[in-house]
């Protein structure tokens, strides 16, 4: 999945890995404060950064389907060189912490770190109920440390109808950028939905 339906003002917020104790907390804050519908991508890695209470903010989102969850490995690993067993083990690995501690699974939105994967990673993840495969076609290029000016000028590129947004739990920039992102969305008339309302899945129905 690299976009959304057309013919909407849908756009998918999603953000990945989680490296930034700080990037975790204000996300978090930003979501409960805002309301704003958002796919989450950890790594179950940075399981230390995810406090008890970032946990129990988190918690009632995903209950209220605002907050999603999908699957980006264990470590971060790219997938392609590795074994059935090891790619089993990167996203099983995973997705038992997100239900541990988030109260729901992964399934069955799976993102391959770095966007790295071939036929043989497609198969083992789909034997494991990873169905789609998300992708994106809008980012705010914070993989890697960026000016506030060089993101929002990806931000105003990209924040448009469909857009599936990649973002990042590493870096700062983004936290003093909320309120200017919020004003994008909300003067475009932008939807923010999690994957389940993009897509119409569930974790019932994958």
């Amino acid at each position: 999945m690299y976009e959304g339906p057309k013919g909407t003002q849908q756009i998918a917020l999603t953000v990945d890995d989680g490296d930034c104790a700080d990037c975790i907390a204000k996300y978090v804050e930003f979501a409960q404060s805002s309301g704003i519908h958002i796919t989450f991508n950890p790594n179950g890695v940075y399981t230390k950064l995810w406090t008890p209470p970032l946990v129990e903010m988190v918690r009632p989102m995903v209950a209220a389907k605002q907050v999603q969850f999908g699957n980006h490995t264990w470590d971060h690993a790219d997938l392609r060189s590795l074994s059935a067993a090891a790619i089993t083990d990167e996203l099983q690995r995973n997705d038992e912490w997100i239900q541990t501690t988030f109260g729901t699974t992964s399934r069955p939105y799976f993102r391959p770190p770095y966007g790295y994967y071939n036929q043989h990673v497609e198969d083992v993840a789909a034997s494991l109920g990873y169905t789609q495969i998300l992708m994106w076609n809008g980012s705010f290029g914070d993989s890697t440390v960026i000016s506030p000016q060089q993101l929002i000028s990806l931000a105003e590129q990209y924040l448009t109808p469909g857009t599936i947004m990649l973002g990042h739990l590493n870096h700062p920039t983004i936290l003093s950028l909320f309120d200017q992102i919020q004003a994008i969305i909300s003067d475009r008339k932008l939807e923010p939905v999690t994957l389940d309302e993009m897509f119409g899945t569930s974790r019932a129905i994958g």
